[in-house]
């Protein structure tokens, strides 16, 4: 996955508000990232987890469902910049979001142009089925991995394996090795094509094996919301707000809540827009 994202300039400060979006929890792993970076700033992160996954949407809904929460958030939140940290949504959804909003939007999708430069051998594209069948990532295998081949898997099962990693479930590696087995031995470079995937990330490189260097974009994400909101960083220890809402309630609420206690969130609210 790369950052995509239309160009505005802001200088960051304690007021500073970030909204993530995602179907699930994957957009943490980019959270992460970012955090990592700016961590005396406000988050707030929303996962439609009532239309979940989003690859199973039609094309006008999914529009239609990411544009109305979004921008419902933006204006009730004052946000500064949204990321929308989901490969299907962004491929589809950014030019609706950046024609209604003056702020920054950054979006990711494959890093296919980046894995081509490091693989000797083939790529491999792990993702979704959508992102793995849509149009836009076979366009950028064509225009960007410079004739090497590149393997695609499409797992649904791997994303939900990373919603039960998020809490407290032990995975099964047999099952991991049942997942990857297609793209096992094939490739020296793996895309992690969806936000979700890195939170497995340790569980996918022991499948694979140590001589497969996995790929994603959260670090360079985290580079691009930096530049976009300056460089110039409070010097105070408190963090800011981390609040979290969701348009269903989650599974094994109890079990998400505490894992996300740890990465410094307030309990999962829950918000159903009219639809």
């Amino acid at each position: 996955m790369i950052a995509q994202s239309n160009n505005v300039g802001y200088q960051v400060s304690q007021q500073t508000k970030i909204l993530i979006f995602d179907s699930g929890v994957g957009g943490l792993s980019v959270f992460r990232e970012i955090e990592a970076k700016l961590p005396h700033i406000n988050y707030f992160y929303i996962f439609d987890n009532a239309a979940y996954p989003y690859g199973e949407l039609e094309h006008d809904t999914l529009i239609s469902r990411v544009d109305k929460l979004v921008c419902h958030y933006v204006q009730k939140l004052a946000i500064d910049l949204v990321v929308i940290a989901c490969n299907t949504a962004s491929t589809i959804v950014l030019p609706t979001l950046r024609a209604k909003l003056s702020i920054p939007v950054v979006g990711v999708v494959p890093a296919i142009k980046p894995a081509s430069n490091l693989a000797n051998k083939a790529i491999g594209l792990i993702a979704t089925p959508a992102t793995v069948a849509r149009e836009y990532t076979h366009e950028l295998i064509k225009d960007f991995s410079n004739a090497k081949p590149v393997e695609l898997l499409g797992s649904t099962r791997l994303v939900d394996m990373a919603e039960e990693k998020l809490r407290g479930q032990q995975l099964s590696q047999a099952e991991l090795h049942q997942v990857l087995e297609p793209m096992t031995g094939k490739v020296d470079v793996a895309v992690l094509g969806c936000t979700h995937f890195p939170l497995i990330k340790e569980e996918i490189q022991n499948v694979l094996g140590t001589q497969v260097l996995l790929v994603d974009s959260g670090e360079a994400i985290a580079r691009r919301v930096q530049e976009l909101l300056g460089q110039e960083i409070l010097a105070n220890p408190d963090k800011g707000q981390r609040k979290i809402f969701s348009t269903a309630p989650p599974y094994a609420e109890g079990a998400l809540n505490k894992a996300l206690q740890e990465w410094g969130f307030s309990p999962v609210q829950l918000e159903i827009l009219d639809r």
